[in-house]
């Protein structure tokens, strides 16, 4: 096999497999007490990636609302520093799990993510 179908074949399996390994290495997921424990110990960046509706509708407090479907999500956090935490929580952890892989994209390096989303927290909190 030629060096060029080796490196597509490499590259194909690194796209399909890679992708997940090398952004989950900053993203933490953290349950309804560990979460909250960390967003207690100070000013920190707390981003709610619900649509307004759901936001408005109930949300944890001092969170950011940023609508993981708006076309402009990504460009919502050039604002943020990409080496200081960051917490995203959706309503289930199915979107935040999605937003946070995309944080890790574009170089964020400390991502919590909270299981089980805002509905687990209202259970445990």
């Amino acid at each position: 096999m030629s060096k060029l179908k080796i490196a597509i074949v490499m590259g194909f399996f690194a796209s399909i497999f890679g992708l997940n390994a090398q952004n989950t290495k900053e993203i933490t997921v953290l349950d309804a007490r560990e979460f909250r424990e960390k967003i207690s110990e100070g000013k920190v960046a707390l981003v709610d990636v619900r649509t307004a509706n759901e936001f408005n509708a109930g949300n944890i407090k001092n969170s950011v609302n940023i609508d993981f479907f708006d076309p402009q999500f990504i460009t919502f956090f050039s604002e943020y520093d990409k080496n200081e935490p960051i917490y995203v929580y959706c309503q289930s952890g199915n979107r935040s799990g999605k937003a946070s892989k995309k944080l890790a994209a574009i170089g964020f390096t400390k991502i919590y993510d909270l299981k089980g989303g805002y509905a687990g927290w209202k259970i445990n909190n």
